[in-house]
């Protein structure tokens, strides 16, 4: 199934913190693919100004809710939040 919707989180985070931050992802990658309803795809993406995630999903829907959910919120955000330097910018694409 092709991506319908996209979820970017761009976070700032330090070269010190980035191997931090690579555990998490590396860590939740699988259960998020596996439990979260519509998700698709999981991508990190580096650049030396940020860092993104780059989640695809079947619907604009199940990408919002994925926002909501304890998986997010309770480990996710939980185990990046530390390695933040700013809040993260958070923005939900449909693909046209």
């Amino acid at each position: 199934m092709e991506a319908k919707a996209y979820l970017e989180i761009t976070m700032k985070i330090s070269d010190e913190n980035r191997p931090a931050a690579a555990q998490v992802y590396a860590a939740y990658r699988q259960p998020f693919l596996d439990t979260v309803p519509g998700a698709l795809t999981k991508g990190l993406l580096v650049r030396p100004e940020d860092v993104q995630v780059l989640h695809g999903f079947d619907s604009v829907e199940n990408a919002r809710a994925y926002l909501g959910s304890r998986l997010f919120a309770d480990d996710v955000v939980a185990g990046l939040k530390p390695t933040w330097d700013a809040d993260p910018s958070v923005v939900v694409y449909e693909v046209a």
